[in-house]
C-alpha cells in the first residue's frame, strides 16, 4: 500500500514540475498566439462548460469515436479468430491489412469524403481503418499464445470449441488486448479527430478545434486538445475496466 502511495506521489509531482515549467515558459514568451500557460487553458475550459454546444459537440465526438472503434475491434477480433483457425483466411487478408497500416490517416479522410459524400459519419469510418489493424494483429498475437499443452489436453479429452474458446483461447487474448489498449484508443482518438478537423462536421470537437485555429485561438485550442485526453483517458479505463471483468469471471 505504501508502494502504491509513494507511486501515485511521484506521478503527481511529476505533472505538477511540468505544468510549472509549461506555465513558466508561457510567461517568459509572453504571446498568446504562440504559448498560453496551463491555467489560461483550464479557465476557458472552464468557461465552455456551462454551454450546451460545448457538451452537444464533445458527445457528438464520443460517440463516432468510440461506435468506429467497437465496430472495428468486433470486426477485427472476429476476423482475426477465423484468420488464426483458417491460415488461408489470413492469407487472403494480410495485404489488405499491410495497406490499412501504411495508408495515412488525411488519404483515408479525404477517400471517405468522397465515397460517403459528407463529413458526418466520417470519424466512425477513419477510427475504424485505423484501429483494424492494432486488433486484428493483437487477436492473431494473442491466440496463437494460447498454451499448447492445455490445447493437447483439450482434444484429448473431446473438448468442444467453445468450452476452448472460454478457457483457453479468451483467457490467453485479453492480456494481449489490455496491453494493447492505450495505444488502440489513443489512436482511435487521434485519427476521429483528425477526421473531424479535415472534414469539419458541425458540432464536433475538430470543428471547434479548426475555429481555434482560424481565430489564432490558442487558449481555445489547448482547452479542446484537454477535453480530448480526458475523453481519451476515460475511455480507455472504461473498455480496461470491462475487459478485467470478462477476465474475472472466466
Amino acid at each position: 500500500m505504501k508502494d502504491i502511495k509513494t507511486q501515485k506521489l511521484k506521478k503527481i509531482s511529476i505533472l505538477l514540475f511540468w505544468l510549472l515549467l509549461w506555465e513558466l515558459a508561457a510567461r517568459i514568451t509572453d504571446n498568446r498566439i504562440i504559448l498560453v500557460g496551463p491555467i489560461e487553458s483550464l479557465s476557458v475550459l472552464f468557461s465552455m462548460l456551462p454551454d450546451p454546444l460545448f457538451w452537444r459537440s464533445v458527445l457528438n465526438t464520443l460517440v463516432k469515436i468510440m461506435s468506429g472503434f467497437l465496430l472495428s475491434a468486433i470486426s477485427a477480433l472476429l476476423l482475426g479468430a477465423l484468420a488464426y483457425f483458417h491460415p488461408l483466411i489470413r492469407d487472403l487478408l494480410d495485404p489488405v491489412i499491410s495497406l490499412m497500416r501504411s495508408i495515412p490517416v488525411a488519404s483515408f479522410v479525404i477517400l471517405a469524403l468522397i465515397w460517403l459524400g459528407g463529413s458526418s459519419e466520417l470519424s466512425i469510418v477513419v477510427s475504424f481503418i485505423v484501429v483494424f489493424p492494432m486488433i486484428w494483429e493483437t487477436a492473431i498475437g494473442g491466440l496463437m499464445s494460447s498454451d499448447p499443452r492445455l490445447l493437447e489436453l483439450s482434444k484429448v479429452y473431446g473438448m468442444g470449441l467453445m468450452p476452448r474458446l472460454r478457457y483457453i483461447y479468451i483467457p490467453a487474448l485479453l492480456p494481449y488486448l489490455l496491453s494493447a489498449l492505450p495505444s488502440v484508443i489513443g489512436m482511435a482518438w487521434k485519427s476521429g479527430v483528425a477526421a473531424e478537423l479535415i472534414g469539419q462536421p458541425k458540432d464536433t470537437i475538430g470543428f471547434y478545434l479548426y475555429q481555434s485555429k482560424i481565430f489564432l485561438d490558442t487558449a481555445g485550442l489547448f482547452a479542446w486538445t484537454f477535453t480530448v485526453i480526458v475523453l481519451s483517458y476515460l475511455s480507455e479505463k472504461l473498455i480496461k475496466l470491462l475487459i478485467e471483468r470478462i477476465e474475472r469471471r472466466l
